[in-house]
């Protein structure tokens, strides 16, 4: 759905986690030092992973999934912040954004013909020490597409410490991050046309239904979604983190209240949408 264009004196690495090809295009005019960046880059999103997936056994996230009524658990700092996260975005998108649907997702990805999974349980998230309060078993959380926002935004925070001029880092095809003085030409591919943008200190998040279907659920059910759903929705940010919350939340609700929805959040860049086999800008309001 998005594709950077391979820029030439850029070192290219890759990389298999969290269900994805994590990629890094590096500005470094040594490749051996390049390399040492990138596999220290590949070990910190290795490490997030171990904490932020629900289907690692042992990570936080599982954890906190299996919390019964009255326990509490310390986890990750890591975990902890992008945790924090995910409850400010819920309240940035009105809810649309949220991480506690991992039940219903797991039963969507199933095919399961049974109703979908109530909406039971309460956990509480301390806002000053990484620790998690269940109080009431039920909500299962899964980070999805804002861990690997995330873990990008930390391998950003790491190559700059490294003294890297200028990147690009991916998670897939719908996650990317470039950061430098570097600009970066990325194509918005849809059924029919292509759409390049530059990424520039910037975010990039892509969500869809071409790929994997409908699996972007709302927290109200099935009868809230958009009469008219995009087909593909693309959205720039300051962070990764923030592109993939509104990329998201964005694709539930019409395309034409996107303007009026986001007014005054300048956690959002730019948003496009394809509907009926047109990409086009969504004007938002500044």
């Amino acid at each position: 759905m998005s594709e950077p264009i391979q820029m030439p004196e850029a070192h290219t690495f890759t990389h298999e986690a969290m269900n994805t090809t994590f990629r890094l295009w590096l500005c470094v005019r040594e490749k051996p030092i390049a390399a040492g960046m990138a596999r220290v880059c590949f070990d910190l999103i290795d490490s997030l992973e171990g904490h932020l997936s629900r289907y690692v056994a042992g990570s936080d996230v599982s954890r906190i999934n299996g919390m019964q009524a009255g326990e509490t658990i310390y986890i990750s700092q890591a975990c902890h912040k992008c945790l924090l996260a995910a409850l400010d975005a819920a309240a940035r998108t009105g809810g649309l954004f949220d991480i506690t649907l991992g039940s219903r997702i797991e039963h969507r990805k199933t095919a399961a013909q049974s109703p979908l999974p109530g909406l039971d349980g309460r956990i509480i998230i301390h806002p000053d020490i990484p620790a998690i309060t269940c109080d009431a078993p039920g909500r299962q959380i899964d980070l999805g597409g804002i861990g690997k926002g995330f873990a990008l935004d930390e391998v950003r925070k790491l190559l700059i410490e490294w003294d890297c001029e200028s990147a690009l880092v991916s998670a897939g095809a719908s996650s990317i991050l470039a950061f430098g003085q570097q600009s970066w030409p990325v194509d918005l591919t849809g059924d029919n046309e292509c759409i390049r943008i530059v990424l520039h200190h910037a975010a990039l998040s892509a969500s869809g239904t071409g790929i994997q279907g409908s699996h972007i659920l709302h927290p109200a059910g099935d009868q809230a979604m958009p009469a008219i759903p995009c087909k593909r929705l693309w959205t720039t940010a300051p962070t990764a983190a923030m592109a993939e919350i509104w990329s998201t939340a964005l694709m539930l609700i019409d395309a034409d209240d996107i303007p009026e929805f986001v007014d005054g959040d300048d956690s959002l860049s730019s948003v496009h949408v394809e509907q009926a086999g047109v990409i086009r800008a969504i004007e938002l309001m500044r």
